[in-house]
């Protein structure tokens, strides 16, 4: 087997009961960069869990950077919109002052994507409990970007969570759209959906996002070199330029 030279480290912070991420990280990142991971502790997406989680914030990434990874990446959605608008700032600060490396978070990631494309009404789908689902979607909101819809599943052990089949979230994303949407969410880390993205793209015929594409994307764009990531969406397909706020466009 040819050798493949890793030239950028990517440090993730994951939930300790993920099982969905790890996988997906290396399906997705380009040959060149490699994953180094921590752990956080988590077993249940609720409100409280999803708060307590950053109590390990500092420690762990730490952790990565004793590795000389390039970023540190929270990839967790619940967790990193958990506190309203300004927590995922919080969250980054916190990372890089731990660790004296570039840091994002996938709330952070995710409000750049829709920026980079464009998007201003959102359908929101999650595997996780209504009331989490809410709490993103009122973060969203604060951002300026209508969630127009929202479905959950209702499903709260994150063990749980990473078995769902990749269909269900074909069938929630489906569900989640409008044809007001620009785009549809699936998000969720521990949701299988790298291997649907492309599918469910040409179902609702819009750009689909989920979080680990977003994260993957932002991340990718600080390290800088990477110009396409081809099968898992329009997003990493296009790798659009990161903008700091939506365009200036008047409401339909």
């Amino acid at each position: 087997m040819a050798h493949i030279e890793k030239t950028q480290r990517l440090g993730l912070l994951v939930p300790s009961s993920n099982s969905v991420q790890e996988p997906e990280f290396v399906q997705m990142l380009p040959a060149s960069v490699s994953l180094h991971v921590a752990r956080l502790s988590l077993s249940s997406v609720d409100p409280d869990s999803t708060i307590k989680i950053v109590a390990e914030l500092e420690k762990e990434s730490r952790k990565l950077a004793d590795a000389a990874v390039d970023i540190v990446v929270l990839a967790a959605t619940a967790p990193s919109t958990r506190l309203g608008k300004g927590y995922d700032a919080q969250l980054i600060k916190r990372m890089e002052v731990a660790t004296g490396k570039p840091a994002t978070t996938a709330a952070t990631a995710m409000l750049a994507s829709f920026a980079a494309m464009g998007v201003r009404r959102v359908a929101l789908a999650a595997p996780w409990s209504e009331e989490t689902n809410k709490i993103v979607g009122a973060f969203i909101e604060a951002h300026g970007i209508q969630v127009v819809s929202q479905v959950a599943m209702g499903v709260v052990r994150n063990n749980d969570i990473g078995r769902l089949s990749p269909e269900t979230a074909i069938e929630y994303g489906r569900q989640a759209d409008r044809p007001e949407a620009d785009a549809v969410f699936l998000a969720c880390g521990n949701w299988q959906t790298a291997s649907i993205l492309e599918q469910l793209e040409q179902v609702v015929g819009k750009p689909v996002f989920t979080t680990n594409a977003v994260t993957i994307w932002a991340a990718l764009k600080k390290l800088g070199g990477h110009a396409c990531v081809p099968g898992f969406g329009q997003l990493l397909r296009e790798m659009p330029s990161v903008l700091a706020t939506l365009p200036d466009v008047k409401a339909a």
